[in-house]
């Protein structure tokens, strides 16, 4: 059983993984200019924030789980901010400021902010619980090395996708060239600022 619970979660969190979003634009960039360590990282933090949610999905914790989405509209709100923060400070980004920087402070920097960024959207929570009920995965009360087999596949499953990813973007790592990487900030920060914009469409918060 707990093997079984771990395969499902495998594939749940590799299949919740794929989706190409800010994050995976994020893993893309940072490979691309700072190599594959960076990018892996990026997608740790991620993978890290799916394992919570997962967590809170398979045990059931019903007072926190309702608190996050009670309060999504704030928490997106946030996670919309910062991406238009982070999308802005890629776009003016130069190649010489990743220097500026030890490489550790830039590896915890690439795993909080993705972390984060996928906290923000504690609507992930309906998610992987309607993904396990379409899985067949019951949770039984008190079986908590199952549910906890389960979360660590849901987290083993994402960091297998961020390693396929950032793995075969490493290629291209050290083949641009100033010029462009110039234009690799442009395009990505102007494309993650404005998924921050469509979260602050999508709840409707401008005027009519």
């Amino acid at each position: 059983m707990p093997v079984n619970y771990f395969i499902k979660g495998l594939i749940i969190g590799f299949s919740l993984a794929i989706p190409v979003g800010p994050i995976g634009l994020l893993l893309i960039r940072r490979t691309l200019t700072r190599g594959r360590i960076a990018g892996f990282v990026s997608g740790l933090g991620a993978a890290t924030a799916d394992a919570i949610y997962g967590a809170i999905a398979g045990f059931g914790i019903t007072l926190l789980s309702n608190f996050l989405v009670r309060h999504s509209i704030v928490l997106r709100l946030m996670g919309g901010a910062f991406l238009c923060y982070l999308g802005g400070r890629i776009f003016l980004s130069k190649p010489r400021e990743r220097a500026t920087k030890g490489a550790e402070d830039n590896i915890l920097h690439d795993y909080l902010s993705t972390l984060f960024l996928t906290l923000t959207n504690p609507l992930t929570i309906l998610s992987f619980a309607a993904i396990f009920a379409a899985a067949g995965v019951v949770i039984i009360p008190g079986t908590y090395y199952s549910t906890a087999t389960l979360v660590l596949g849901v987290f083993s499953g994402s960091c297998l996708w961020w390693v396929i990813l950032s793995g075969m973007v490493s290629f291209f790592h050290g083949k641009l060239d100033t010029t462009g990487i110039l234009v690799l900030n442009k395009i990505s920060g102007a494309i993650i600022a404005a998924f921050g914009v469509m979260i602050f469409v999508s709840l409707q918060i401008w005027p009519q």
